[in-house]
Parts: C-alpha cells; structure tokens; sequence
C-alpha cells in the first residue's frame, strides 16, 4: 500500500522546490486555533487584536486560558454587530453550503411566446454592429458576440469554506497526542511515545479523522501518517469505531477542496481494506459519503492520445472516486452495488454476476 503522508511532502518539494509552483492556498485564520468565536472575514484580524487589548484593559473581558474570549455584560453590542453583519459568517463551519440568492434580473421569466427564458444584460451603443464592421467580421479582424442567455452557476464545484479550527490542531498544539516527527534524510515519520496497538481507538481515531482536512504544515502531514500507523496496526479495533469516523470524513469531503478530497479518497481506500468487514459496516452510511463522490465522478481531463506521466500522484479525483467505488463494492457484500446505484446512478459494476 502506497505511503500517502510521505507522497504527499515528497510531491510537494518537487512542485515547490524544482518546478517553482506556488504552495498551496491557505485557509484564513482568525486570531488563534482555539478560537473559533471571532468571525474571520468580517473584522480584520490586527482590528479585532487592538479592540480585544482595549476590552482587556477595560476589564470587559475574561481570558480563559484556551484563548476564548468571554464578553461580559456586551451582549447588545453583540446582537448590534449581528445585526450589522447579516448574511455574513460569523461562525465558520467546514463545509458550509451558501444560499445562492438571485435578485429579481436573474429570475427566468415567460416570454410573450410562452417560453420560459432567462434574462440576458442589456446591451450598449457599442455592442451593435456599425458600418464596415460587416468586412472586419468577415476578415475576422472583429469578434461581436452576442450575449446568451444561460440560467445562473450553481456552483456545485466550488470549493466551501475550510476554517482551521479542527480539534486535531487543537489537540496537536496543547501536545495532548503521544507523538512527534520523526525526521530522516529520506522521508519523515511519526515516532510514537507508546505503543499504537495499546491506544484508545475511539478516542484517538476519531481526532486524526478530523485533521484530514487541514491545508498546512505539519498539521496535514501527522493527520494523515497518524492515520496510516493507526489502520496499520489496529486490528480488531477499527470495525467499532467506523460510526465515529462519518462524520469527519463527510466534512472533509463537503470542502469540495480537490486537494483535501483527494487525501481523503485515499485514506477511505486504505480503510476499507484495513480490516475485515469494514466495507460492509460503510454501506448503512453511503448516503453520508457519497453524494460529493457522485459530483467528482466525472471529473477526469481530456488528455487525448497525451500520455499522463503523474499518475503516481494521484490527482486525477474521477479515477479516484472510480478506485473508491469499486474497493466499496469488492469489500461491501452483496447489498454494495444497489446502495453504490442508488447514489451514483452512473456507476457500472466492476464484478462478474
């Protein structure tokens, strides 16, 4: 089985390092990893740093000592910024779908036909056609589209927001977890202060589940290798704790974050053939997972007769969904296929009936 967390740093080095891509894009973060109550977004963040040292001073506020801030006596102020701030997140959550809200020009209308139509924008004295265009179009010195008339994006693969607010970081940064990096010459690795086969899988699993979804170093990099020392060595413990890992997993898959999506459709591979009725215990919850995998199904480019020399690296997120799909009917038994159909009605069995 392929080393996910060590592909992932050597993939990234390469890119960085030798090719001179830029690095991954960040989340925006607020003031620190245990607050999550500050809305990251709406006020800037050295604003909201300057106003809580002066409510400080005041003596307006408790500071706990896990960095939350506690109002005291301000909840007016509190309901006027609401107000002020309506329609805005004021409370990150991974995965949030946002309400498309159309204004009344792009509603479709009935024609006087009797066709049902969407608005197209108006158009200026320079959008119309002028003497002697006719020659410059037929040279093809001069392109005029005219504009169509195409209902609004509902943007179904538009990336949601990804706060970095999991409690894997939390836990990470207060060192709660038994582990540091290991660093070699060659590739890093976790080097665990107890022995993995003596941990709390429902306690522990759980939390690097939910780091699956962060975007920076090393926080990604010990979620995922943490995961694959745990499935590693977790037989017998992994089946009991598979109600507790679907709601992790769905979350990192709303992000619709292609690099997060692709590390998780990696992992859930690795999971199902981590044990033993592990692929059947997944089919109760397909509706909890599969519905983003439904959307990323087809996503693979058209390459033509090119050949792709970085299939090693996994980014085409159609063939993982496809490899997903299929380990899901291989390991889920008999009732996989119809609950796989029922979801992703275009899937097609990859075994023999």
């Amino acid at each position: 089985m392929t080393d996910v967390a060590g592909q992932l740093c050597a993939f990234e080095y390469c890119n960085v390092k030798l090719k001179g891509k830029p690095t991954m894009k960040k989340t925006k973060q607020s003031l620190s990893c245990f607050d999550q109550t500050l809305p990251v977004g709406v006020i800037n963040c050295r604003c909201a740093a300057r106003q809580c040292e002066g409510w400080k001073s005041a003596g307006r506020v408790d500071w706990l000592d896990a960095g939350i801030l506690a109002v005291v006596g301000w909840r007016g102020r509190i309901k006027n910024r609401r107000k002020r701030n309506k329609g805005k997140l004021l409370h990150r959550r991974a995965g949030r779908h946002e309400l498309c809200r159309l204004t009344d020009n792009e509603l479709p209308y009935y024609s006087s036909n009797g066709e049902y139509r969407h608005r197209i924008p108006r158009k200026l004295p320079v959008d119309y056609t002028r003497k002697g265009d006719g020659e410059k179009i037929k040279r093809g010195e001069l392109h005029k589209a005219a504009p169509k008339a195409e209902p609004p994006l509902a943007g179904a693969f538009k990336m949601r927001d990804n706060p970095p607010n999991t409690l894997f970081r939390k836990l990470y940064e207060r060192g709660d977890l038994p582990l540091q990096i290991l660093h070699s010459s060659s590739k890093n690795a976790l080097a665990w202060k107890v022995d993995t086969r003596k941990l709390d899988y429902h306690h522990y699993l759980p939390i690097f589940f939910d780091g699956i979804r962060e975007k920076e170093e090393p926080f990604r990099f010990v979620a995922v290798k943490g995961i694959e020392d745990l499935l590693k060595a977790g037989q017998g413990k992994i089946l009991p704790v598979i109600p507790q890992l679907i709601i992790p997993i769905k979350t990192a898959l709303n992000t619709r974050d292609p690099g997060v999506v692709n590390i998780t459709l990696q992992l859930m591979c690795k999971l199902v053939e981590s044990e033993e009725m592990v692929g059947q215990s997944l089919v109760p919850y397909y509706r909890q997972l599969l519905p983003v995998l439904n959307i990323f199904k087809n996503n693979v480019p058209n390459i033509g007769d090119n050949i792709d020399y970085s299939q090693q690296k996994h980014e085409c997120i159609g063939e993982l969904v496809n490899k997903t799909l299929e380990l899901f009917e291989t390991h889920g038994g008999q009732d996989a296929f119809i609950n796989i159909k029922y979801m992703v009605p275009t899937y097609e069995s990859c075994l023999v009936r």
